[in-house]
């Protein structure tokens, strides 16, 4: 660049900060992402197919997303004005704290967490404050109290079941947490991404006096990673706001489809659930015949860490018997803990076969 010329610079809080990213390796078994081991059943993809033939592709998609608003709203015996779709649940989260959050304003996380939590919310200009969950990592009554008393935050996020460990949060301190947030005036997201995998869900609290909002996404129960469709459910006055900063069209019609077309199939969403709940339960038993620790989970991945914390090793290993887990080293407090998703039998069997090897090298 010559002299007489200057690049722009981004804001001075993001000079210093990294895109979120996971590793993508091309191996035989790739249980890293948390993706469905099973694709839609055959005759939604027959549907679609049919369902595009007739799509007006010179004309901007519906707005309002009406009919798989509609949909989404059956499913939980809600009206559609409580129901709020994205392109997957990453952009749900952007638009609640982009409408929520922002300069000058708090947002409150439990580590170790999600970490777009945070980093969406430091990417509006918000800070971020965060609380421990203990040592088993179960988040507690008692921090959650400290936490906004100390930290004051406008949002606060709760993960349950939790990425990446898995725990599920009890229905008592959601309850108690959205009920202190009703009392001062700030907004309780609970990230239920993998809600569907754990025994109770926080759509079961909602209400309008209450400012709690719920997150789900088609990634991962409804075998969609690839259409990138997310949702919210919560009270209608919390969607209006949602609806302001959002921008216009910004679901387009194939996803609106892809989505309405899936609903259709809940009971084979339901099924895939149950198997893959199964599996989780056989890994989580075979994982601790080797010695490894393997923490309690409501989703449908495992968090473990080898006997002798390499967990560095022991994921070189596996990737090089062709399985590719997710190292957790850079998450606050996961030295040596790796997460694996759930696969299908045959991907589980290779993945307990490799981690045997690994961990007895």
């Amino acid at each position: 660049m010559s002299a007489d010329r200057r690049r722009p610079s981004v804001r001075p809080d993001l000079v210093a900060m990294e895109g979120y990213h996971s590793p993508q390796v091309t191996v035989p078994v790739r249980l890293n992402t948390n993706e469905s081991p099973f694709p839609p059943p055959a005759e939604f993809g027959v549907e679609l197919a049919a369902a595009l033939d007739g799509l007006a592709w010179h004309r901007y998609p519906d707005r309002a997303a009406t009919v798989l608003r509609d949909g989404i709203a059956a499913l939980h015996g809600l009206g559609a004005e409580q129901v709020f779709a994205a392109n997957g649940s990453n952009e749900v989260l952007q638009t609640i704290l982009l409408a929520y959050a922002g300069h000058g304003r708090r947002v409150a996380t439990f580590e170790p967490t999600y970490a777009l939590h945070g980093h969406i919310a430091r990417l509006t200009g918000a800070s971020v404050v965060e609380g421990e969950r203990d040592e088993g990592f179960v988040l507690g009554a008692d921090e959650v109290r400290r936490v906004l008393d100390e930290g004051d935050p406008q949002v606060v996020f709760l993960c349950s079941p939790n990425n990446p460990t898995g725990l599920v949060d009890p229905p008592e301190l959601v309850r108690a947490v959205a009920e202190r947030c009703a009392e001062e005036g700030r907004l309780l997201v609970v990230d239920e991404a993998y809600g569907q995998f754990a025994p109770w869900s926080a759509v079961s609290l909602l209400s309008d006096d209450l400012p709690l909002v719920v997150s789900r996404t088609f990634s991962k129960t409804w075998s969609m990673a690839a259409a990138r469709l997310g949702y919210a459910v919560g009270p209608a006055w919390v969607v209006a706001e949602l609806e302001k900063v959002v921008l216009p069209y910004h679901l387009d019609a194939v996803k609106q489809i892809a989505g309405s077309l899936a609903l259709r199939h809940a009971g084979a969403m339901e099924h895939r659930v149950g198997q893959i709940v199964a599996e989780r339960e056989r890994l989580v038993a075979a994982m601790g015949a080797l010695g490894v620790r393997v923490w309690p989970s409501g989703a449908n991945f495992v968090l473990f860490r080898p006997a002798d914390g390499d967990g560095d090793g022991v994921w070189q290993r596996l990737l090089g018997a062709g399985v590719l887990v997710r190292n957790c080293a850079s998450w606050p407090r996961l030295g040596g803990c790796l997460r694996v998703t759930v696969g299908t039998v045959q991907e589980n069997d290779t993945f307990l076969s490799a981690l045997r090897a690994a961990t007895a090298a």
